[in-house]
């Protein structure tokens, strides 16, 4: 099995914080995940996050307007020029304090970035000259007295407009012009949210944080700007001019001269100027009006938070710390909509380029929502755990991913799109573990809530709830083989409750435990009754659960037990314990097979808290979650650590080591706490910074204040990895860690490292190319498959007639045979030749009576599965009412077919009277 795992995509986690915005097509909407960036793509209905990811989470991003580079910036100021062509950071730059705002000028040719209370104007890369200059300065402003806040170009690129909490608005130029130096604009009364140019015009619109839009009007336009001759500032032509005229000689004659002449010229010199002021960009208040008073009436913290406007057709969105947004037409402020999408505070609002769909991002909640305003529908509605996962499980054809958390919820995710799909909030505490059934048709979880709760994948509901006589915090549950039987263990109740799934009732309690149930297994042997259950006591019991009496198989450890995990096999399992060991027993003997001593892999990971010395902590940590992989032969462990270890179950040594993140923005990620921030008082990084909250409060609550928690403090989250899991087919691992739900992926080539099998001298990709053309199916597919590259592996199986596949795949040895059928799942998922590579599985599985690997059957199970989901949409059926859908969508695309041929038979028509009339009119003359 190869363990060549890569970084593939982030589930669990759609928003965090930051600007979220639109591509130029408007199909994706790309959002900030942390250190990492999420594109969701509205169209296909599938989300990728991008692989690469920054020491610190993402605050500010933007696009360029040709749509290939993508400007993001962490909050420490580190920017990354992305090429979202390749998915690569191609630069970097150091703003060296945190960035506010960025946005790329229309024409594409700069960028502005606010950063405190300064405005950097840079150049950005051209793609369409061949020249990559990026990060070089054009200007630098600093003209306001407090923190910049928002930005706009106006449509022309000349003109820059800025927002700060001095509530002033300042309008900068690029170039250095002869009509405009600087522009300042008051008004408001609040701090500057957003401030907008309108489409091919220098009027401008503003918004501040309690509620008021004032609307200016430029009296010149864009075309009347005009660009200084000479580059330099107004300043430095002044002094130029006085440096002239004192270096001039003086001639008592000329001066005389020269006043004669001034008097007579007076009138024309006054009319210049005049013409001059004429030129001069001034603006005029055409109005103010208030935004959500209604609100503030009723709530007087209501704040407006985030501000958009879309120029093309004129409308202003704004949302509030309530959760409520508006959507108004400009410049009348008519409101066209209001709703309520959540309770919590909007913080970024981005509208798609049409103008149809609105995005909204709710950091508290991690929420990310995209709303059709003309229909009034979701387009995309999907957040995660508001707070950290605490356990997954894989469904047995690895499709879906069952998540759950501290915030009681139950989350169902599909792990081909990245989508969650279903969410059950039944539990009212923490969830702490969950199970599949072999039949994949419901899963059970279990919360410190006292319950245990089935739930049906069909009808998505809860169809079971599982209780003990008294109440019991549930820490562990597990399903048998035959998913008939439930077990789970207490957390402050040391004992074991077993139910019948199928009548709901308690059939055994299983006592014998003097500490708390850690973990629960049963057995994976079809047949098998056997439970293992491991506990803090330093015990692990093997339980016979078909049998009425409580008799047990007891296996003494040198440390409290955390997890248990079965071999895929059944033959042996494996027991983590609280001193970082892993140690592996037999099932039937319980006799010891094997250990792994894992604390030193894990990692020290120094939180800013801690008073240890990183070694002494190293004393602390121990493998919390533990898995085999799909073939056995290798075992994954997690804990308290950013890092993911894998090791070889049968040699004992680590193979790979995975580092899930790289966040500094998350404690304990670092080996080491610099000694610069250490003081006679303590860690300099615990002492918090002030700064805006939704209701305008400091985050340090001082000695007299009324309003908040004095007591609150805020605090970074701790990396941890709450839950690791092989997907059934073993071509992916998911992991739970604070971050979210990380998966990772493996493929023939995806890690650019060439890996044959079975290499000869004769099997080169010109050989295959000359096979194929020769017709040889058989030769070309054997050479194909020893190579182990996709893409000739594919010109091979597409290649072949139908009529020929059985006898190419008759003559195929067994173990190229069983390599095709674990190829045929990515051709299936990859290709459209659907029927064709159906008659390829059929015959490799018709003409081999034998046993398949399992972790191919389930690989072709899971991509068939989809594309059967797939096609059935678009099936037709006269006779079922389910399909109603489908037969007026046809008729739809019929009526509209017909219309076309019309109007082409009509136009044909047309074009022979023409052609007639004027062979009629030459007969005559």
């Amino acid at each position: 099995m190869k363990f060549h795992y890569t970084f593939q995509n982030l589930l669990g986690t759609v928003y965090r914080k930051g600007d979220v915005l639109f591509t130029g097509d408007g199909n994706c909407v790309v959002s900030p995940v942390g250190n990492k960036i999420t594109v969701y793509n509205l169209k296909q209905n599938k989300s990728n996050t991008l692989s690469f990811e920054s020491y610190y989470n993402y605050t500010a991003v933007d696009i360029s307007p040709n749509g290939s580079t993508l400007l993001a910036i962490n909050e420490k100021g580190e920017a990354q020029m992305i090429s979202l062509l390749t998915c690569t950071v191609i630069h970097r730059y150091k703003f060296k304090q945190q960035v506010n705002a960025v946005k790329f000028s229309p024409d594409g040719k700069y960028f502005a970035a606010c950063c405190d209370d300064t405005v950097f104007i840079m150049t950005a890369p051209c793609t369409f000259t061949g020249e990559f200059r990026s990060f070089v300065m054009k200007r630098v402003f600093k003209r306001s007295r407090d923190e910049v806040t928002c930005l706009d170009w106006s449509s022309c690129s000349k003109l820059l407009a800025v927002g700060s909490k001095d509530t002033t608005t300042k309008i900068y130029t690029v170039d250095y012009l002869d009509n405009l130096n600087m522009y300042s604009l008051s008004g408001h009364t609040d701090k500057i949210v957003g401030v907008f140019f309108e489409k091919k015009s220098l009027d401008l619109i503003t918004v501040s944080r309690n509620g008021q839009v004032c609307l200016w009007e430029a009296n010149i336009d864009s075309d009347d700007l005009v660009v200084s001759d000479v580059q330099i500032s107004h300043r430095k032509k002044r002094k130029l001019k006085k440096e002239e005229q004192s270096e001039d000689e003086v001639d008592e004659k000329a001066v005389i001269e020269k006043d004669k002449e001034y008097e007579s010229d007076t009138e024309e010199a006054e009319t210049e100027n005049k013409k001059e002021d004429e030129k001069r960009l001034l603006y005029k208040k055409l109005g103010r009006h208030y935004i959500g008073d209604e609100i503030r009436r009723a709530h007087h913290k209501v704040k407006l938070t985030a501000a958009q406007y879309h120029k093309e057709t004129k409308l202003l969105v704004t949302g509030f710390s309530t959760g409520i947004f508006f959507l108004h037409e400009m410049p009348d402020v008519n409101l066209i909509h209001t709703l309520s999408i959540s309770e919590h505070r909007i913080s970024s609002i981005a509208i798609s380029s049409p103008g149809d769909w609105i995005a909204f991002g709710c950091p508290n909640i991690g929420q990310l929502l995209v709303w059709e305003w003309q229909s009034e529908q979701y387009v995309m509605k999907q957040q995660g755990h508001s707070l950290d996962m605490t356990c997954l499980t894989y469904s047995p054809d690895g499709l879906y991913i069952v998540t759950g958390g501290y915030d009681g919820k139950v989350k169902v995710w599909n792990t081909t799109n990245g989508f969650c799909f279903v969410t059950f909030n039944e539990h009212k505490s923490t969830v702490t573990s969950i199970t599949f059934s072999s039949n994949k048709k419901f899963f059970v979880s279990a919360s410190l809530d006292g319950t245990v709760r089935c739930y049906d994948l069909t009808r998505y509901r809860n169809f079971r709830t599982l209780t003990s006589p008294s109440l019991v915090q549930f820490s562990c549950v597990a399903l048998d083989a035959s998913s008939e039987i439930c077990a789970a263990g207490g957390q402050d109740v040391f004992e074991i409750f077993l139910w019948s799934i199928k009548f709901g009732k308690l059939l055994d309690v299983l006592g014998g435990h003097e500490a708390p149930v850690s973990c629960l297994a049963f057995s994976p042997a079809l047949g098998s009754s056997r439970l293992i259950s491991a506990s803090w006591d330093k015990t692990v019991r093997l339980w016979d659960c078909i049998e009425t009496s409580a008799d047990c198989e007891t296996v003494q450890l040198t440390s409290d037990a955390l997890q248990v995990a079965f071999r895929p096999d059944g033959e042996e399992f494996a027991v983590s314990t609280l001193d970082g060991n892993i140690t592996f027993f037999n099932t039937t003997t319980c006799d010891q097979t094997g250990s792994i001593e894992g604390r030193n892999d894990l990692g020290s990971g120094k939180a800013d808290t801690d008073l240890i010395t990183p070694e002494k902590m190293l004393k602390t940590k121990a493998f919390t979650t533990i898995c085999y992989s799909a073939d056995g032969s290798c075992i994954l462990g997690g804990g308290n650590s950013k890092h993911v270890c894998l090791y070889s179950v049968k040699e004992s040594i680590l193979i790979h080591k995975f580092v899930i993140t790289q966040n500094r923005s998350l404690d304990a990620v670092n080996d080491f706490i610099n000694r610069k921030l250490m003081t006679d008082f303590g860690n300099m990084a615990l002492v918090e910074e002030r700064g805006d909250l939704e209701g305008g409060d400091v985050n340090i609550r001082l000695p007299g204040v009324k309003e908040g928690d004095m007591a609150d403090r805020s605090s970074k989250p701790e990396v941890r990895v709450h839950g690791v899991r092989f997907s059934p087919s073993g071509d992916s691992l998911a992991v739970a860690a604070t971050e979210g739900l990380l998966l990772y992926g493996q493929g023939a080539g995806l890690d650019g490292t060439f890996r044959p099998f079975h290499l000869e001298s004769s099997s080169t990709p010109y050989a295959v190319k000359q096979l194929l053309a020769e017709e040889s199916w058989g030769s070309a597919l054997v050479a194909a498959i020893q190579l182990n590259e996709h893409t000739y592996i594919q010109q091979c199986v597409e290649a072949v007639p139908p009529r020929d596949i059985n006898l190419t795949v008759s003559n195929l040895d067994d173990e190229y045979a069983d390599r095709l059928l674990t190829s045929m799942a990515r051709l299936l998922e990859d290709s459209r030749h659907l029927e064709h590579l159906l008659l390829w599985v059929k015959a490799i599985v018709s003409a081999r009576k034998r046993k398949f690997p399992p972790t191919a059957l389930l690989a072709l199970e899971r991509i068939l599965t989809v594309k059967y989901s797939q096609l059935s949409k678009i099936r037709l059926c006269v006779r079922c009412v389910s399909c109603d859908f489908n037969k007026y969508t046809i008729r739809c695309i019929k009526s509209v077919g017909d219309m076309a041929l019309k109007m082409e038979v009509d136009e044909a028509e047309d074009s022979d009277k023409d052609s007639s009339g004027r062979g009629t009119c030459s007969d005559s003359d």
